[in-house]
């Protein structure tokens, strides 16, 4: 294997600061509403899994593999915070082949770090957490496991939506440490109700540990809610889904949450979760840095429409998103790279904004901003390459070539 890998010749999106780029070309606008786009053609030098230079770069392709990007747009790689499978696979299988087959199969929708969403069955051996925690950090031949988002347990059961009742009990600090036990620092995300009782503790005590609080699956006023972010709530799980709406005498979570600047939102931009006017007016007011594109994936990612199982339980899969019922949504089939898409479509948004919410914001999100979600030198060799669709042309995960 080659110690150096060049890209040549991309539309570099827009993430470096100037004095990171040989040669800087000022961004220009571009067709379909690809703004922050460099003009001309620019090359990044990758050694092992880290950027080393990016600019105009003449060099001795001996020992060098060398990927030519003309006509293609080169950005991040996309960060997916909620993903519970994918290629045929759930997390739930609960081994490694599937966790590969996720992995890989969200390489080639140009995802190049996904935390594996899942669940917690109190009482049970929760050997699908256990699994995942496992294999975070390891290779899996695709997308880095960046470590665990769990849905509940402590939720309400009201707004379960896609999660089974089996997965939810009370706030108890007893199941909190034994989760935490069972998942070590690879914890990474929890979504709670906060007007449960005693979840106000658990929340202050996931964010004293590392793990973000992140609101969803709750009935909570508005009251409530800003009672749940005094408490470290930074990040809601997909906003609007799985919670109240907002009426003018009852205000609900929603305005508690949209007002807040340090939270960050999760949105599932497929069109079906929310309308698209929904998207639109949601991007307007969170606006391109609080904004998180999910995918909510589930085992029929990437697969053609058709019937799949998701815990046990049959979903129909259609259009881009799956249904248990003709109510009830268990999250999308469609990859990152089709969702800034729909974004876009949707909101008029430029395609830096679109990028921002699958790479920068994500990282952010996550503590990771120094190392992935953009391209600098020094940073993570995660990398997407775009063909003009946004289909993918080719995926690197830390400086290897993935698909």
């Amino acid at each position: 294997m080659p110690n150096y890998l060049l890209i040549k010749n991309g539309r570099l999106f827009n993430s470096p600061k100037k004095e990171n780029v040989e040669n800087y070309t000022r961004p220009c606008h571009t067709p379909k509403n690809r703004s922050g786009l460099d003009a001309g053609r620019v090359d990044i030098l990758i050694r092992g899994k880290t950027i080393v230079r990016i600019g105009k770069i003449k060099t001795d392709s001996g020992g060098c593999e060398v990927l030519d990007a003309a006509g293609r747009i080169v950005a991040p790689g996309f960060i997916d915070v909620h993903i519970q499978g994918a290629g045929g696979a759930s997390i739930l299988d609960a081994n490694r082949n599937a966790l590969e087959t996720i992995s890989q199969t969200l390489a080639r929708l140009g995802t190049t770090g996904f935390l594996a969403t899942t669940v917690f069955k109190p009482g049970a051996e929760n050997l699908p957490v256990t699994v995942a925690s496992e294999k975070t950090g390891q290779n899996l031949g695709g997308a880095n496991l960046l470590g665990i988002h769990l849905e509940g347990p402590f939720i309400s059961l009201e707004k379960k939506g896609g999660v089974l009742p089996d997965s939810i009990c009370k706030p108890s600090l007893k199941i909190l440490k034994e989760i935490q036990h069972l998942t070590g620092k690879t914890l990474k995300m929890m979504t709670i109700a906060p007007e449960l009782t005693g979840n106000l503790e658990i929340i202050r005590k996931l964010v004293d540990s590392g793990t973000i609080a992140s609101f969803g699956h709750s009935s909570a006023s508005y009251a409530e809610t800003l009672s749940g972010i005094a408490a470290g709530i930074s990040h809601v799980t997909h906003l609007f889904n799985a919670m109240p709406s907002m009426h003018h005498r009852s205000p609900g979570p929603l305005p508690a949450i949209l007002e807040n600047k340090r939270v960050t939102c999760q949105v599932i931009t497929d069109g079906v979760h929310l309308n698209p006017e929904i998207v639109r007016f949601t991007f307007n007011i969170l606006g391109d840095s609080r904004f998180v594109t999910i995918s909510d994936g589930v085992t029929s990612t990437g697969l053609p429409d058709g019937t799949y199982l998701y815990d046990g339980v049959k979903y129909r899969s259609k259009d881009g998103a799956g249904r248990r019922d003709k109510e009830t949504l268990v999250g999308t089939t469609l990859g990152l790279n089709q969702l800034i898409g729909r974004l876009m479509k949707f909101t008029g948004c430029t395609f830096a904004a679109a990028v921002k919410t699958v790479t920068e914001n994500p990282a952010r999100t996550l503590g990771l901003e120094k190392k992935k979600g953009s391209l600098a030198i020094g940073k993570d060799a995660d990398i997407v390459i775009l063909n003009q669709d946004l289909s993918v042309f080719a995926t690197i995960v830390e400086g290897k070539r993935c698909a």
